[in-house]
């Protein structure tokens, strides 16, 4: 009796493993075995027409010590996730808490606001192209309809990355998405004793719905930052990295160097740098915040 349980038990593992075998196939072809190719191309020198040649830790260094573009991408990106970051996580949950109200039509307004997500990236790119345009933009129309100045939204390098902060708050559909799924899970009836204790809308705001959204706040933290460090498209589409690199965004760089000076060893290891950032910022996210969020007992 034991014997044919224990070959039950391997019939049932086997027949396990063969049901999952084309997902751990994928993932070994797709994933894994891409990220130990990169990491094994960022430690050569390989223009793709010439077999790569071994430099050890030598993209490394010269990323770091004699690559200027290197340092102005990272500064550009930097630049613009501490206001990207903050601003979309601020906005997302601004409309959340509005398409939370129970009123008539709500649906409507939630579709509405969430549609943009929903827009190709090129197509939404050509569209901030027309509203951005200096001389017939919709922006700049405004401006001047209403007395003010027009601004040379793509144009000037000290402008242009006001732009992209503004296009931030095009894409706030999926953290306002998870912010709203978020409010409803909270209890109702800890609204229900802050009312007894005589707190307004205000306090209720900040004693309830905040603490209470603390994990979701974290992880739409740590997904908008790991989005900003790799924004590519509208800086390649709408501005080329420019004015005077000022658009220079860090993955933008890294393409460069891979598809348009073919440079990919370099280019891999620009990846893997990105990588290691991310990685370490989100590891202190959850260091020093991961304390502060609450998590519901049981």
């Amino acid at each position: 009796m034991p014997d044919a349980a224990r070959r039950r038990r391997v019939q049932r593992t086997l027949a396990g493993y063969f049901f999952i075998s084309p997902g751990l196939l994928g993932l070994a072809l797709f994933l894994v075995g891409p990220l130990i190719y990169s990491l094994w191309l960022s430690l050569t020198e390989w223009d793709i027409i010439s077999p790569p040649v071994f430099v050890g830790l030598e993209n490394f260094r010269t990323a770091f010590l004699d690559d200027k573009l290197f340092w102005v991408s990272l500064y550009v990106t930097v630049r613009y996730t501490l206001v990207a970051v903050p601003l979309t996580l601020i906005a997302a949950l601004a409309a959340a808490l509005l398409l939370d109200l129970n009123i008539r039509g709500i649906s409507g307004f939630r579709a509405i606001y969430y549609l943009p997500a929903m827009t190709p990236a090129v197509a939404s790119v050509v569209l901030w192209r027309w509203i951005f345009n200096s001389e017939f933009g919709l922006l700049n129309y405004i401006l001047d309809f209403v007395g003010l100045p027009k601004v040379e939204w793509l144009i000037s390098a000290d402008v242009v990355m006001y732009s992209f902060w503004i296009m931030a708050l095009w894409s706030i559909g999926p953290m306002m998405i998870i912010f709203l799924a978020g409010l409803h899970g909270v209890p109702r009836t800890l609204y229900e004793a802050a009312e007894v204790d005589g707190a307004n809308a205000w306090r209720k705001l900040w004693a309830v719905t905040i603490p209470q959204l603390s994990p979701v706040i974290l992880f739409n933290l740590v997904i908008g930052l790991i989005n900003t460090f790799q924004v590519f498209t509208a800086g390649y589409l709408l501005t080329a990295g420019g004015p005077k690199n000022a658009t220079l965004f860090y993955v933008l760089y890294t393409y460069r160097n891979a598809f348009e000076w073919l440079k990919m060893g370099y280019a891999a290891s620009l990846s893997w740098v990105l990588f290691a950032i991310v990685m370490v910022m989100t590891i202190f996210i959850f260091r020093s915040l991961g304390r502060a969020v609450h998590y519901e007992a049981g």
